[in-house]
């Protein structure tokens, strides 16, 4: 219910402010928000020749070409015009995101269709999984420290293990296994859910955790950093790890004490302080590591140990063979009905997705973000924020919403400051350590068609903002 009216008031607003704007001249045309391209420069009005500059007149008049383009530093630097017909178009800044029309289809096509291929694969492994009984040996093992996180869940149960390697999963950095492990999760999760179309205490746990993103390897924002020449592009690791370690105790916390669950019992103190040492020891050993040494590690871990997933997977398969057998299948057409039950799970989480990313493209391209993004930086600025701090803040912002829009303001960030100023790390923390909470929500939750998500998106957000702050804090300190 509050996703659902947090949505309308996305596109209510907008298209509010779209047409308030059009109507005080604020745009001269409205087009790009409906069939504009992310970085297409705007149309900000068209003349004849006779009205425009001077010098722009001269240029034009001694081209051949009927049309010419031409930046006028003298005039205006940002302005770009376009001569075509008897009329001179002028162009200036450019569109932050996809028209509505072409992120309708954009989110078919660049996101849904490789997320139904990731779902396709590692579904078909997680049924191999499920019929070869590994699932359920790793549901027993860890079964006594969920018991405690997630009373509501029976011992042994399914989404355990389900749970455990989407954790693993976004701990190593590895976004494309993660999003089907945490499907299947959900999925497991629904069938103990009482309440078919409110979000469980377990489900809102899960999405909390899973929002805090704790990480090991950031290794896209590792290659992001050395495609834009830092030296030392691993540097932003350890703050990364850190922060996003505070945001998943402080989401375990927050939610915990909605859901009264014991905090006082000592296995789940234990196996708390046991993650802490084991991250604490990991990182005195990367901290031991030389620059090549890193990079290596870095580049090199996560894979290996998706690749050792897989092949445990297929070897403890292929060693209990029989139990394909007695259920009158094999492995590989076991693979191939989990595949089809993730290219299923990814059909149905389409409108999900689209409607959340539509609502958020024409949120971007009204100016409304900007407008508060800018509200909040004038604010944070007679606070005394510092400046380097103001610089980052559109990655936090924009972060909960879009992926991809954040990602384009940290590269922004550190070819505009370096990638090795404050500003261009503390974005590479920000966009690390954060979650795309609205896309998750969409897809979590539409996957299973949970229509009440509780209070679910405010303590995700809660979380967000405990990572933002912790974030500025610890690039503070090693920055």
């Amino acid at each position: 219910m509050v996703l659902s009216r947090f949505w309308l008031v996305i596109f209510v607003c907008s298209i509010t402010f779209i047409i308030a704007g059009l109507f005080t001249n604020q745009y001269y045309s409205i087009d790009y928000v409906l069939n504009g391209k992310q970085g297409e420069p705007l149309l900000i009005g068209e003349k004849y020749l006779n009205e425009i500059p001077k010098v722009v007149q001269e240029n034009i008049l001694k081209s051949d070409i009927k049309t010419f383009y031409v930046d006028i530093i003298e005039t205006d630097p940002d302005t770009t015009y376009v001569y075509n017909n008897q009329t001179v178009k002028m162009y200036s800044g450019k569109q932050q995101a996809d028209g509505l029309l072409p992120m309708a289809k954009s989110s078919l096509l660049d996101l849904i269709i490789p997320l139904i291929a990731y779902l396709a694969f590692f579904c078909g492994i997680m049924e191999l999984l499920i019929i070869s009984g590994a699932s359920e040996k790793l549901a027993g093992y860890l079964s006594p420290a969920f018991a405690k996180i997630f009373p509501s869940i029976p011992k042994n149960h399914e989404s355990i293990s389900y749970m455990t390697l989407n954790f693993a999963a976004n701990f190593l950095g590895l976004d494309s296994a993660a999003t089907p492990f945490g499907l299947k999760a959900m999925e497991k999760l629904q069938e103990i859910n009482p309440d078919k179309d409110k979000a469980s205490d377990a489900q809102i746990m899960f999405m909390c955790l899973h929002a805090a993103g704790l990480t090991l390897i950031p290794t896209s924002i590792i290659g992001y950093r050395a495609a834009e020449n830092a030296a030392n592009p691993a540097d932003v690791m350890l703050p990364c790890i850190i922060t996003s370690f505070v945001g998943t105790i402080a989401a375990f916390i927050l939610v915990g004490i909605r859901q009264r669950i014991n905090f006082k019992s000592a296995s789940l103190i234990a196996g708390l302080m046991g993650l802490i040492g084991a991250i604490i020891g990991l990182l005195f050993y990367v901290n031991t590591l030389d620059l090549i040494g890193k990079n290596y590690f870095t580049a090199n871990l996560s894979g290996v140990l998706l690749l050792a997933i897989i092949g445990f997977t297929l070897i403890f398969s292929f060693i209990n063979e029989k139990k394909f057998t007695a259920k009158g299948t094999n492995m590989f057409d076991t693979f191939v009905v989990g595949a089809n039950n993730g290219l299923k799970t990814g059909v149905m989480i389409f409108p999900y997705v689209m409607g959340m990313l539509v609502a958020i493209s024409l949120f971007r391209n009204s100016g409304l973000f900007e407008l508060i993004g800018q509200g909040i930086a004038f604010i944070f600025s007679h606070l005394g924020v510092s400046k380097q701090i103001i610089d980052s803040l559109p990655v936090a912002l924009l972060r909960p919403f879009s992926s991809g829009g954040s990602r384009g303001f940290m590269i922004d960030a550190m070819r505009t400051y370096g990638p090795d100023s404050f500003a261009g790390r503390l974005s590479c923390i920000f966009q690390c350590s954060a979650e795309t909470t609205f896309y998750v929500i969409a897809v979590y939750f539409g996957s299973v068609n949970i229509k009440d998500t509780r209070y679910t998106l405010w303590m995700m957000l809660l979380v967000d903002l405990i990572c933002v702050i912790t974030a500025i804090f610890i690039a503070s300190w090693f920055f």
